[in-house]
């Protein structure tokens, strides 16, 4: 059952939120940003500047919103292991001012945790935000995704352009490892409908596509549909501090925020249970489906130099 209410949707700049809006947009609700740097946005949407770190602007923002989605992931600083003490800060200041500003729910969107083994630095600050951010309203909701496939997600750019510019792939010791990819339209009517749905109130949902693959094989999907032959040269051991680091300057991306990410790669990551798609109605799309629709959105604005 859906319902127009009052949303704040928290890094509205940023790629979710970007595209998080036009959607919520759609059914009717009333919309606003937060930012810390508004000149950035390019919703149709009012966007308050603040700042979650120092919780400036967080009370203006909250004020009369029933819905606030919390998009904002603090990755600076992580190589010298600073982010998760600013996500937690983050978090915590945000929770305080929703309670304070009568804030209904929070949509929380974060990563699929693994079923057992070491989280890693990334996973486990985001598992930490989770439950500040959960215990902040008894109808919140996080939902945790696997790897989202959309022409403007950063991991999979970062895939495509691996693809694109190797002609041999080194593959390390975690390409054997098995994830549920998600197909960003997915993503957008999982995020859109947990709104105002009653079923998923003070529930930690995991969200992911219908397909389990290897990493590996994400990559050979990724290469099929690029109509390129890539050999891989698959490795025993898992070099990720020096992967990461190679693997980022031949895609153009930040080391910093690689790292973590791949640090996420060297366990299974899949879903508990696929009881969210029924509980919110979300129609599942197959890897190769969302892979080609991704790629036949890039290539709207911007040639893939592998086709």
């Amino acid at each position: 059952m859906m319902w127009a209410v009052r949303v704040l949707v928290t890094g509205v700049s940023g790629y979710v939120g970007h595209a998080l809006v036009p959607r919520l947009l759609e059914d009717g609700h009333q919309v606003s940003g937060l930012s810390r740097h508004p000149e950035r946005a390019r919703p149709r949407v009012p966007v308050h500047r603040g700042d979650l770190i120092s919780g400036q602007g967080l009370g203006e923002a909250l004020d009369g919103v029933d819905v606030a989605y919390y998009l904002v992931h603090s990755m600076e600083g992580s190589t010298a292991g600073g982010f998760p003490e600013a996500e937690r800060r983050s978090a915590e200041n945000f929770a305080r001012a929703a309670r304070a500003a009568g804030v209904g729910r929070i949509v929380y969107f974060t990563g699929l945790m693994p079923a057992e083994g070491r989280l890693s630095r990334h996973l486990a600050s985001r598992l930490a935000v989770e439950e500040i951010l959960m215990r902040a309203s008894s109808s919140s909701v996080s939902l945790r995704s696997s790897i989202v496939i959309g022409a403007r997600s950063r991991t999979f750019r970062f895939l495509v352009r691996l693809v694109e510019r190797l002609r041999l792939m080194v593959l390390p010791a975690w390409h054997v490892n098995r994830t549920q990819p998600l197909d960003e339209r997915d993503m957008l009517e999982f995020l859109a409908r947990a709104a105002t749905s009653p079923e998923v109130g003070g529930r930690s949902l995991d969200i992911a596509g219908p397909d389990v693959l290897t990493y590996g094989q994400m990559i050979e999907g990724i290469a099929d549909a690029l109509l390129v032959l890539r050999p891989a040269l698959r490795l025993p051991l898992t070099f990720t501090p020096v992967a990461s680091r190679v693997a980022s300057a031949i895609a153009g991306e930040d080391p910093a925020l690689m790292g973590p990410l791949m640090e996420s790669l060297e366990t299974d990551l899949l879903a508990r249970d696929l009881h969210a798609a029924a509980l919110l109605g979300v129609h599942l799309h197959t890897f190769d489906r969302a892979v080609d629709h991704a790629l036949r959105e890039w290539e709207v604005t911007e040639p893939l130099a592998a086709r």
